[in-house]
């Protein structure tokens, strides 16, 4: 089965090209409708890499969109962000009758500025598509509110106040992101509880089974792709819920684990260290040290 190649636009102009839109009017950001945007028919590729930053507000989906087996939260508008170098999977039964704005801006745009240290910090640039935004009404009013500000000031004659001016908008806009996600982590109780109980299942069966000694440790993305959710995101919302990390959460539990071991049994510690997934003994006793603040021998002959 032929597979289309994977099309690269390195450049705002590009993308406009690409999208049948007119050239932008600066290099280094744009804003554009999605009303405006032609579909490019049977010649549409499969994948797209855009080499910059995007953050799409869109409306109309028509309930396509779920959540795991739930109905969002909010039908009003919903934001996709994306990062230089990222892959976005176009499917067949896409639909084109999407409305909104697509914000760009090219990561040249914030050199010598705060934002180009601070940009990546912020985790939902690393959130899958299915992991959108959902806003309200007045959520959503005041992010395009924002986005329109931004098209005003690039728009208008460029002087030394431009790009400062830009990058102002872009900090309030990005921090009302962060504040609207934690929102949404916090109104979506039901679903989050899911995903985190799906997720304990998930890890005590890498502790109560073989698959310590199979595969070694969970890493994080093994145990975010078990619950089809990118590594970052799923993060976020156990950080959230539980005020642990998924890295915290795995240390616990191997923690809880080897304190069982250690007080039931009498393995070596080299043989607790192996079932427990560790290539070297010298790694576990510094982990649990670092979790416990004795040794694992210490711990064993608190017992006796």
């Amino acid at each position: 089965m032929s597979t289309e190649p994977l099309l690269r636009i390195d450049t705002i102009a590009a993308y406009h090209q690409f999208a049948g839109l007119p050239k932008p009017d600066h290099p280094l950001i744009s804003v554009v409708r999605f009303d405006d945007i032609k579909p490019r028919g049977m010649d549409k590729p499969k994948s797209i890499v855009n080499n910059f930053y995007s953050i799409a507000l869109k409306w109309n989906f028509g309930g396509r969109m779920k959540y795991g087996q739930q109905v969002y939260d909010f039908d009003e508008g919903v934001m996709v962000f994306m990062a230089p170098g990222q892959v976005l999977a176009l499917t067949a039964e896409e639909s084109h009758d999407h409305t909104g704005w697509l914000l760009m801006i090219h990561p040249n745009f914030l050199w010598n500025t705060p934002l180009a240290r601070t940009m990546r910090q912020y985790d939902y640039f690393d959130y899958s598509i299915r992991e959108a935004l959902f806003l309200s009404q007045k959520e959503e009013a005041m992010i395009v509110g924002i986005i329109q500000q931004i098209q005003h000031e690039y728009l208008a004659p460029i002087d030394n106040f431009s790009q400062p001016v830009i990058i102002a908008h872009l900090n309030v806009l990005l921090t009302y992101a962060d504040r609207f996600y934690q929102r949404q982590f916090i109104t979506r109780k039901m679903v989050n509880h899911q995903i985190l109980d799906r997720f304990e299942a998930v890890l005590q069966t890498y502790f109560d089974t073989d698959e310590l000694l199979k595969t070694g440790l969970p890493t994080v993305g093994d145990l975010a792709g078990q619950l089809n959710l990118s590594p970052t995101y799923l993060s976020s919302l156990l950080k959230t819920i539980t005020g642990q990390n998924t890295q915290q959460h795995i240390h616990d539990k191997l923690i809880a684990k080897a304190k069982e071991k250690l007080s039931t049994t009498n393995l070596s510690i080299g043989e607790i260290a192996f079932i427990l997934g560790f290539e070297h003994s010298q790694s576990f006793s510094k982990l649990f040290k670092s979790k416990t603040n004795s040794t694992p021998l210490e711990f064993r002959h608190s017992f006796k």
